[in-house]
C-alpha cells in the first residue's frame, strides 16, 4: 500500500499551452519592443531585454516542468522522475482555502519542524518548495488537486493516529 499510486497530478494540456504561451509571448513582446521600438533610455531598453529573456527562459523551465506529474503514495508525494517532494509523515499542516498562499488550482504544504525539507526549489506550472512550505498546483486541474488533498489529509490523520498509539 505504501507504493501504490493513490492520486495523480498533471498538468492538463490546455493550461500548460495557455501558461507557456503567455509567458512565451511576454518574453517575445518585451524583446521585440526593446530592439524594435526602444524606450528614449537606455536603463529601460536594457530592462526590457533582461525582462523578455528571463521570461523566454522561464516559458521553457515551465515547459519542461509540466512534462512530468506528481504522484501520492501513502507514504510519500513525489514527481513523475522519481523525486520525492514530501514524506506523508512529515506534513504538519494542509491548506487550500481561498486566502492560503499557494498555487492555482493546487494547496501548500506545511512540514514538521526538524523535518528534512531539502533545497529550495521551483518547478514552474508544477510545484515549489520554500523551506518548511510545498505548494503544490498551477496549470494543474483543480479537480484532480482536490482530490490528492482530500486523500493527503487522510493520510495524515492515519500518520497522526499512529504517532499517538506509539506513545
Amino acid at each position: 500500500m505504501a507504493d501504490e499510486v493513490l492520486a495523480v497530478l498533471k498538468a492538463s494540456p490546455p493550461r500548460r499551452v495557455l501558461g507557456v504561451g503567455t509567458v512565451l509571448t511576454l518574453g517575445a513582446l518585451a524583446v521585440y519592443v526593446a530592439l524594435f521600438e526602444p524606450p528614449g533610455h537606455p536603463g529601460w531598453t536594457a530592462f526590457l531585454i533582461v525582462l523578455g529573456l528571463t521570461a523566454l527562459w522561464l516559458s521553457n523551465k515551465m515547459r519542461h516542468a509540466t512534462q512530468a506529474h506528481l504522484e501520492l503514495t501513502g507514504s510519500e508525494l513525489r514527481s513523475s522522475t522519481g523525486e520525492v517532494l514530501v514524506r506523508v509523515a512529515d506534513v504538519e499542516q494542509l491548506e487550500r482555502g481561498a486566502l492560503a498562499f499557494k498555487p492555482s488550482n493546487g494547496f501548500m504544504l506545511k512540514l514538521r519542524a526538524g523535518s528534512d525539507a531539502g533545497p529550495r526549489r521551483w518547478e514552474p506550472g508544477l510545484w515549489w518548495r520554500m523551506g518548511r512550505r510545498v505548494g503544490i498546483g498551477g496549470v494543474t486541474p483543480g479537480s484532480q488537486a482536490r482530490v490528492m488533498a482530500e486523500l493527503l489529509t487522510q493520510l495524515m490523520a492515519q500518520h497522526a493516529a499512529e504517532r499517538q498509539d506509539k506513545r
